[in-house]
This record gives structure tokens, C-alpha cells and sequence, in this order.
């Protein structure tokens, strides 16, 4: 006779995994792939997802309790630091001569980390491996995508398409997607696979139609080397370089342009931006403390406040919007952050060291940091990345030997 059970199905916890399964299937292989045709799938699909994981969690609570949650996520320096850090931005609205465009992205940057932290409790406390191998299937569907796309379309994607602005912002996703995806894969000890995933990405991405995502994927190349080498040093030498260019930057014009002027030449458009980035830090010394205000720097182009040439970088950008006060506040948020990052799990911390670069790297070489679709990317990659985090637990099975032996029928 068949042996009788004790467990009872509950529909609130079938309806809770199936919908946490749609939420991962929405941010990993849907958005990824959508990106590639379509300027505004992540900011339109990625609130999506998280809302299904926060309905999710209300309907089974296996997320991790809430004063739990929050005394963490309160208790993390970079989170205190990133605090600090938006109250200076609101702050900045008083002096900027921009305040209504300022105000807008002032609010979209404060609803885009709401939705991180509302993603990060609703995550449940073990995640489940079938949604977690999703994100490699949903990579590797975008990058064989992206290539065929280039192959058989009749002209490559470094111009084949009108809308090369959503093809870059596709291929800058997939950059910052393949850590988390390889690093998942390797802590299931599928190296060979990580590895032509990311053979396949990096194929994707010399065809893209401009050439930061491939440059902050060979920056998140170093770093995950480094860090699989030795990742004690790996995470220092991550952090440290990342905060102390935020740190650092007005000195960087002063330092580059004479070194990069006799192989480039004085017309050089590199060697003409960093000449412009020297005469607004030489020109206005005393803004350098409280900075112009946010959204100073892209619109002050347009009406001749800032030069037409000055630099498109993040180095720039906030040292020019918020001044001393949120450059070394943005820099420790980036070295508390980055340190942090992957400590629980040390299988993991290639990936976390790698995404990190690929994501400041970007914000270096000139993706635009202040569009909601970048934060929104960051925020999708964060939470999968902590739900590998989640998924790396074990459960024990009984050997053999410990199991009883078997009547005879």
C-alpha cells in the first residue's frame, strides 16, 4: 500500500514559488534578451520583476524576517555612506541652476534604490538553484542573440541598425550579466561552461556598435583574474583603485594630459577633454568643495556653463554636481561596498570583484550614469547577485552505508 503522508500542499507556497520563478525569468532572460531590440525593456520590465518576488514573499514569508533584514542592510557602512550620499544630492537642489530637471532625477535616483531594497528583503532566505540557472540560460540566449544578429543580418551591429542606443545599452547588460552568471556556474563547479559563456559574450560584444561595453568587460576580465588568483588581494586592489579615482580625479587631467599628449597628439578629442576638465578645476577652485548642483554637468553643455568637450565620465560628473563632500562620500561607498561584496561566500567573490569593475569601468569610460536605465541595470545585477549568494547553501544526503537495508518483498 502506498505509504500515507503527512504533507499537505499550500497553495500560497505553489503560487509563491511560481511567481518567484516568473520574477527571475523576467530579470534574467527576458530583460536580457528584450534589451537588444528595445531602449526601455529594463526600466519597464525590471519593477515588474520585483514586484512578483515582493508578492511572492508575502504569500510564503520565506524571506528572511524583516527587522533582520533591515537591521543589516542598516548596520552596512556603504548603506549609512549611500544615505549620506542621496541627502547631499537632495541638499545640492538649493544651489543648482537646474532645480526641476534636478528634482526629476533626484526622484527617479531615490525610487530606483527603494526598489533595490524592497528586491533585497523580498529575496527569500535559500534560494532555489532551478531560478538561479536561468541566468545563464537568459546570457547566453542575449550574447548568441547579439551575435546572430550581427552575422546574418547583413551588416554587423557597429551600424547595421538605427537604434544603436538600445544595441549598447543590450550589450552594456550583458557585460555586467556575465559575472553573476559565470560566478554562479563555477560555484556548481561548471568552469567549462562559465568560461564559454563568457567566450560567447565577449564575441557579442566586439560586435556591438560602440566599444565601452567590450572595454569594461576586459576591466572586469583583469579584476576577476586578479581576484580568482589571489582574492584577498583581488578585492584591495578593486576597491582601492575604484575609490581612489572618485577620490582623486581633479588630479587626473594634470596627470594624463602630459603623458598622453606626445602619443596622441594636442588635437587629439582625449587631450582636448582633459584640457577642458583642467580649466573648470582651475577656473572655479571654491566649487570644487560644494560642486554646481546635480544635473549641472550634462546640462550645463547645452547652455555653455560647462565646456562642450568636458569630459562624459563619472570622475567628472561628480566631483562637478556634488564637490568633495559627495566625491569622497561616493568613494567610500565604493570601497565599503566593494569589500563587502562576496565575503560570505569566497566561491563567489571573482564574480563580485568583476562585476563591480565592469559596472565603474562603464561609469568611467562614459555610459550615462545619470539615465535610469544604467541604475536600473546595476539594481538587477545586485539582486541576482545576492540571490547567488543565497543559493549557495548545502543540504546533507545519507550515505549509502547509513541507510537501512531493504526487506525483501
Amino acid at each position: 500500500m502506498p505509504r500515507a503522508t503527512s504533507h499537505t500542499p499550500d497553495p500560497a507556497v505553489d503560487a509563491a514559488a511560481l511567481l518567484r520563478r516568473l520574477a527571475f525569468f523576467g530579470l534574467t532572460v527576458v530583460i536580457p534578451v528584450s534589451a537588444l531590440v528595445s531602449r526601455r525593456s529594463v526600466v519597464i520590465l525590471a519593477p515588474i520583476g520585483i514586484v512578483l518576488l515582493i508578492i511572492a514573499a508575502l504569500l510564503d514569508g520565506a524571506q528572511r524576517p524583516l527587522g533582520a533584514g533591515l537591521s543589516r542592510l542598516g548596520g552596512a557602512r556603504a548603506v549609512l555612506a549611500g544615505a549620506l550620499l542621496l541627502g547631499w544630492c537632495a541638499l545640492s537642489l538649493v544651489w543648482t541652476p537646474f532645480p526641476g530637471p534636478a528634482s526629476e532625477r533626484l526622484l527617479n535616483l531615490a525610487a530606483t534604490v527603494g526598489l533595490t531594497v524592497a528586491g533585497y528583503l523580498a529575496l527569500p532566505d535559500r534560494m532555489r538553484s532551478a531560478n538561479l540557472y536561468l541566468l545563464p540560460l537568459g546570457v547566453g540566449a542575449a550574447a548568441v542573440g547579439a551575435v546572430l544578429l550581427g552575422l546574418f543580418s547583413g551588416a554587423s551591429l557597429r551600424g547595421g541598425f538605427e537604434d544603436d542606443s538600445a544595441l549598447e545599452r543590450g550589450a552594456m547588460l550583458l557585460a555586467l550579466l556575465l559575472w553573476p552568471a559565470a560566478a554562479w556556474l563555477r560555484s556548481r563547479r561548471r568552469d567549462m561552461e562559465a568560461l564559454g559563456l563568457a567566450v560567447v559574450v565577449a564575441l557579442a560584444l566586439v560586435l556591438a556598435p560602440g566599444p565601452v561595453p567590450l572595454m569594461a568587460l576586459a576591466v572586469g576580465a583583469a579584476a576577476f583574474a586578479l581576484s580568482a588568483w589571489r582574492p584577498g588581494l583581488g578585492v584591495r586592489v578593486t576597491a582601492g583603485v575604484a575609490a581612489g579615482l572618485v577620490a582623486l580625479a581633479p588630479l587626473l587631467p594634470f596627470i594624463l594630459r602630459p603623458l598622453l599628449t606626445p602619443i596622441l597628439g594636442p588635437l587629439h578629442p582625449t587631450i582636448l577633454s582633459l584640457k577642458a576638465w583642467q580649466r573648470v578645476v582651475t577656473g572655479e577652485p571654491l566649487r570644487l568643495i560644494t560642486g554646481h548642483g546635480l544635473e549641472t554637468a550634462l546640462r550645463g553643455k547645452v547652455v555653455g556653463m560647462v565646456p562642450i568637450n568636458a569630459p562624459a565620465s563619472l570622475l567628472f560628473e561628480i566631483w562637478y554636481e556634488l564637490g568633495i563632500v559627495g566625491a569622497v562620500t561616493a568613494a567610500f561607498v565604493l570601497w565599503s561596498g566593494i569589500r563587502h561584496s562576496g565575503r560570505e561566500h569566497p566561491v563567489l567573490t571573482p564574480g563580485a570583484m568583476a562585476t563591480a569593475a565592469t559596472a565603474f569601468a562603464s561609469a568611467c569610460l562614459g555610459i550615462g550614469t545619470t539615465a535610469s536605465w544604467w541604475f536600473t541595470s546595476v539594481t538587477i545585477v545586485v539582486l541576482i547577485f545576492i540571490a547567488a549568494e543565497r543559493g549557495q547553501f548545502r543540504t546533507s544526503r545519507p550515505k549509502a552505508s547509513a541507510l537501512p537495508p531493504r526487506s525483501a518483498a
